[in-house]
């Protein structure tokens, strides 16, 4: 049986962590330019104003913006079949609530997605990848906002009108569950910067960005009445058009089979993967929602009761289910675990699993588990797994090979879980797109050290190198993978 003919091998990346040129072509400031280089142990902050030398990875990234004809020549050459990208907000709308369009950035993408038809790859857009106006979060406190609501629609549906002959697969939100962790959805305009934060000359990392859970929550809904009113547009623009959400799946296991355990884990799951799929997917809150945003300190339900917002977010339910598969961890409800340094959000280590260097545990057959339960919760859905690799060291050797034999092994042995759901287990998966399928700046730590793709760019975080383009020993293995539809794994 295998995969099915036309499934969607390809790969993905994101703006601001490939693009550069982040103030070319009339692009205005975005949330992801404010944000500072940082590494393993020292995390990411976010700065109020451009520091002159100061190294902000955003701001030329591996410089997409000036090869990505040659780069998109590169994926035609691995038989992708699918590219994942998201479009810029800000180089679309410099500042958000412009009353025109910027032609050029829109010309600029124009000529991205006719590199990719050239190419015979088809464009899976992303219209928000962790990355909105720099302007929107200091003047409307990102989608805390309602304004913000309108103002992304209408960005949505310029780029749905303009690319409507050329992009038919759209995410609206990359990994829009983050914003249920405090500050977890702030590059997206979710997990808000607020005003402390941009007064505090110290800079604050990320992770302890001053956080209202009432005003994160709250803007998440906005985010998904944003969402629903995208999806309704584009399918009046044009009906073929395939519109999805993006969450990033965390999966977790029960640490033991003690029952508390098990009910922990379940919890976990609950809440930070169904939440926002429900909204998606089924059009309305789980029932278990007001209870767990009660213990996050909410007290005005008022926004989740709007009954025109219920109506809206069940008319504009999404096409596909799309989601982030890492790694797995566990979780008790007995004691505290042992934490592992790629756990996000909450879990613990898994003695029976090995780990990246940065710690993110390595877990084949939990991608399995995960399709098989989002193919149970929302039947008949088609499921794409739009993220999924590991970040590590490579090294260049003197001939400007890259002998990546653990990215081969980490990728073949999650396709072929992949190709044992859908041939054993019947789940409705059409597409697969590894990131990121070129190097390019990690989002977590805005290091380029930290490598993913089957491209090496010749671009160090000290500021060296060339950028130039080269083809790591996992290029020609993901070549045959593409070529043979998922057969020649080896």
């Amino acid at each position: 049986m295998g995969f099915k003919e036309g499934f969607l091998w390809g790969g993905a990346v994101a703006a601001n962590q490939c693009e550069g040129g982040y103030l070319e072509g009339g692009k205005g400031l975005s949330c992801a330019d404010m944000l500072k280089g940082g590494n393993v142990s020292t995390p990411r902050k976010f700065s109020p104003v451009i520091e002159e030398g100061v190294y902000y990875p955003s701001h030329q990234a591996i410089d997409f913006y000036h090869h990505f004809k040659e780069d998109i020549a590169l994926f035609g050459e691995m038989g992708f079949k699918c590219f994942r990208l998201s479009i810029n907000w800000s180089r679309i709308y410099p500042n958000g609530d412009d009353e025109e369009p910027n032609e050029e950035g829109l010309k600029f993408y124009d000529e991205v997605f006719d590199e990719c038809k050239k190419n015979g790859i088809e464009p899976l857009v992303t219209l928000s990848h962790y990355e909105i106006p720099w302007a929107i979060t200091t003047k409307y406190q990102g989608f805390y906002s309602r304004k913000t609501i309108d103002l992304f629609v209408k960005y949505a549906v310029t780029c749905f009108r303009r690319y409507k002959d050329k992009v038919k697969y759209w995410l609206t939100f990359n990994e829009i569950n983050a914003a249920l962790m405090p500050g977890g959805g702030a590059y997206n305009g979710v997990g808000l910067v607020l005003e402390e934060d941009l007064k505090n000359t110290a800079q604050r990392p990320v992770n302890e960005l001053i956080d209202d859970p009432q005003k994160r929550l709250e803007a998440l809904h906005n985010e998904f009445v944003a969402s629903a009113l995208t999806v309704k547009a584009g399918h009046e623009i044009n009906p073929d058009f395939m519109i999805g959400c993006m969450i990033a799946h965390l999966t977790s296991y029960p640490a033991t089979c003690h029952p508390l355990d098990m009910l922990a884990a379940q919890r976990e799951d609950d809440r930070f993967n169904n939440i926002c799929g429900d909204v998606h997917v089924r059009g309305s809150y789980p029932p278990f929602t007001k209870k767990y945003y009660e213990s996050l300190g909410v007290k005005d339900f008022s926004f989740m009761d709007n009954e025109e917002d219920q109506k809206i977010l069940k008319e504009g339910t999404v096409d596909m289910y799309t989601f982030s598969y890492y790694m797995s961890m566990t979780v008790s409800g007995t004691k505290a675990e042992e934490q592992t340094g790629g756990n996000l959000v909450f879990g613990g280590k898994n003695p029976y699993l090995k780990a990246t260097p940065w710690g993110w545990q390595i877990d084949p057959e939990g991608l399995r588990w995960t399709l098989n339960k989002l193919s149970d919760r929302y039947p008949g859905v088609p499921l794409m797994v739009v993220e999924n690799g590991m970040g590590m060291i490579d090294k260049k050797e003197e001939d400007g090979s890259v002998h990546d034999s653990y990215r081969i092994d980490y990728l073949r042995d999650h396709i072929k879980v992949m190709k044992e759901a859908v041939e054993e287990d019947g789940v409705p998966l059409i597409g697969y797109t590894t990131w990121g399928c070129i190097d390019l700046v990690s989002a977590g730590t805005g290091e380029m050290y930290k490598r993913y793709g089957f491209i090496y760019v010749d671009r160090n975080d000290d500021g060296t190198g060339d950028f130039s383009r080269s083809r790591k020993d996992s290029f020609f293995w993901y070549k045959k993978v593409c070529e043979s539809n998922g057969e020649i794994l080896e």
